[in-house]
This record gives structure tokens, sequence and C-alpha cells, in this order.
């Protein structure tokens, strides 16, 4: 019974306070995250506001890349002709 005694003083005076020392340093940690997270999603937030331009801005790149791709084409036959 005396060791019995003896192990509850042990875990209370050296376990426990071991124990609570490691969960506020989880719980420091897992406050930083969140904080990080929310100035992740204020960032994403912010950032869909600036891609209003973007389907206007990839239609322009899609007619470019057609005309590029028929002078490419037509270089291209005039090439082959000089060539060939």
């Amino acid at each position: 019974m005396v060791l019995w005694w003896i192990g509850n003083v042990i875990l209370l005076v050296v376990v426990l306070p071991v124990v609570i020392y490691l969960l506020n340093r989880v719980l420091a940690a897992v406050e930083r995250i969140r904080g990080a997270s929310d100035d992740i999603l204020a960032g994403g937030v912010a950032l869909i506001g600036k891609l209003d331009g973007v389907p206007e801005g990839l239609a322009e790149t899609d007619k470019t890349i057609e005309a590029v791709k028929v002078g490419a084409v037509r270089y291209a036959g005039s090439v082959a002709k000089l060539l060939g």
C-alpha cells in the first residue's frame, strides 16, 4: 500500500507537470497554425477579387494563338516550297 502512495505522489509531482507542459506546447503550435491558415484564407479571398478579367484575357490569348498558328502554317508552307 505504501508503494501505491509513492507511485501516486510521483505521478502527481513528476509526470503530470510534464504532460501539462507538452500539452501547452502542442496547443501553442495549433494556435500558430490556425493563425497562418486564417492569413492564407484572407489572401485567397483577396485574390479572388483580382480574377475578374481572366476570362476576357484568356479569350484574347486564344485569338493571339490562332493568329500565330495561321502565320506559322503559312511560313512552313513557304519554307517547304523553297526547300522542296
